[in-house]
C-alpha cells in the first residue's frame, strides 16, 4: 500500500481545543510530519458543555454547535497545512472525531458533534468521522477506540506495556506479550480537575499540577469518591460527563475542604483509579506509556509512579509517539483505514460482536 497523507482532528473531553496532526499512513509505515493545537473560544466551551445536560431547544443548538465545531476544525486544518508548509489536495482524507456531547451506549447511541458535509465544504479535503457509531451498532461500547492504534504502533514482542490516556477520560490499554490486546476507560483523569479548577479559580487547567501540590489529600472524601460503581464494574466498559461531573463531585463534599485540598484529592483519586484497574485487569507491566495532557502534570505522574511500584512510568514519547498529539494521529490512522476499507476496532475492547469498518466518508 503506498503511502499516502492524512489528517487527523482530534477535541476531546477535557473541551480545550483542537489537536491537528498531519501523518504520513503506508503499509507499516507511519509518520507525524507535523502537528498543532487551536484552543476552543470561551463561548464554543461553554456552548458544549451546555448539551451535556437536557435543556431546551437542545436540537437547534447541537446543530449550531455541530457547524460552529466544524469551522473551528476547518480553522485547525488550514493552520496545519500552513504550518508543514502542504496543500489541501495532497490530503487523501481527515479523520474527524467530533465534539462528544453524549455517550450511552448502554442505550445504543453515542454523540460526537460536528458537521462533516459543512467540513468538507470548508477543507476541500475528504472526511471521515463518525467513528463511535458503527461498534455500537454491533453491541460495543463505541469506545475507547485507540487502543486498536496502540496495538498497531506501540506493541512490543517481549516487554509488557500499559498505554494510559490522561485526557478528560483516563483510559489503559493492556498490550501484554503472548495475550490480546485489551482497553477499556479507567474514569477521569484531567475532567474533574479542570472543572474544579475552573469553578475556583475561574482557569481552565492546573498547569503542572502547581495548584493541587499547595493542598493536601482529603482520605474521607478520597474513599468516597472512589466508592463511584463505575469503577467496579467489569471490562469492557466505558464512562464520560455523565458518570463524573462537578454536579457529583459537590455531593460528596462535606463542606470541610479547602479548594485546594479538593483539588489535591482529585488527582490521587485519577491517579488511584487508574493504577487500581491496571492491578487488577493487567497485572504489573514493565512499563507505562502515559500521553494526553495528564502525563504533563508532574503531581499526577508522580501520584501514577507511587502506586505501581515495579513499573517504569514515562510517556509514549520515550517510544517514538508525540503524547500531546497521538490522538489526533490514531484518527489520521483510522481515517486511513476507513479509506482502505480496513477494519479498525478491537472487539475485546469494545466488546462489539466482530471486527468493523469505522467511520462515515464524506466526499470532498
Amino acid at each position: 500500500m503506498a503511502a499516502e497523507l492524512y489528517i487527523g482532528l482530534m477535541s476531546g473531553t477535557s473541551l480545550d481545543g483542537i489537536d491537528a496532526a498531519l501523518v504520513q499512513v503506508g503499509d507499516g509505515e507511519l509518520q507525524c510530519l507535523s502537528s498543532v493545537c487551536l484552543p476552543y473560544p470561551d463561548s464554543l466551551r461553554a456552548a458544549a458543555l451546555a448539551l451535556h445536560a437536557p435543556g431546551t431547544d437542545d436540537l437547534h443548538h447541537a446543530s449550531l454547535l455541530a457547524n460552529r465545531l466544524a469551522e473551528c476544525y476547518a480553522e485547525a486544518v488550514a493552520q496545519l497545512l500552513d504550518t508543514a508548509g502542504t496543500e489541501a489536495r495532497h490530503i487523501k482524507a481527515l479523520g474527524a472525531h467530533g465534539q462528544t456531547v453524549r455517550h450511552n451506549p448502554a442505550a445504543g447511541y453515542t454523540l460526537q458533534l460536528i458537521n462533516p458535509a459543512l467540513l468538507a465544504e470548508l477543507s476541500g479535503i475528504t472526511v471521515v468521522a463518525d467513528f463511535r457509531s458503527r461498534d455500537i451498532a454491533a453491541g460495543g461500547q463505541g469506545a475507547p477506540l485507540v487502543p486498536a492504534f496502540h496495538d498497531a504502533m506501540l506493541r512490543h514482542p517481549n516487554e509488557h506495556r500499559v498505554v494510559l490516556n490522561l485526557g478528560g477520560i483516563a483510559n489503559i490499554t493492556d498490550l501484554a506479550p503472548g495475550r490480546p490486546t485489551r482497553g477499556f476507560d479507567t474514569g477521569p483523569a484531567n475532567m474533574l480537575l479542570d472543572a474544579w479548577i475552573q469553578q475556583q479559580r475561574g482557569q481552565t487547567y492546573d498547569e503542572n499540577g502547581a495548584w493541587g501540590a499547595t493542598g493536601s489529600v482529603r482520605t474521607a472524601l478520597l474513599s468516597r469518591l472512589l466508592a463511584h460503581p463505575y469503577l467496579q464494574q467489569s471490562p469492557p466498559k466505558s464512562c464520560g460527563r455523565e458518570e463524573f461531573n462537578l454536579d457529583w463531585l459537590n455531593r460528596c463534599l462535606d463542606g470541610s475542604e479547602a479548594p485546594e485540598d479538593v483539588q489535591a484529592t482529585l488527582i490521587e483519586f485519577s491517579a488511584r483509579s487508574a493504577a487500581e484497574a491496571i492491578h487488577a485487569h493487567c497485572g504489573t507491566p514493565a512499563t507505562l506509556l502515559a500521553c494526553g495532557g495528564g502525563a504533563r502534570n508532574a503531581q499526577l505522574m508522580a501520584a501514577l509512579a507511587r502506586h505501581l511500584p515495579g513499573t517504569a512510568v514515562t510517556t509514549t514519547d520515550s517510544a517514538g509517539l508525540d503524547g500531546d498529539s497521538l490522538e489526533a494521529i490514531a484518527f489520521a490512522w483510522l481515517a486511513q483505514r476507513a479509506m482502505h476499507g480496513l477494519k479498525g476496532n478491537l472487539p475485546a475492547v469494545t466488546g462489539a460482536r466482530g471486527e468493523r469498518i469505522l467511520g462515515a466518508i464524506y466526499p470532498a
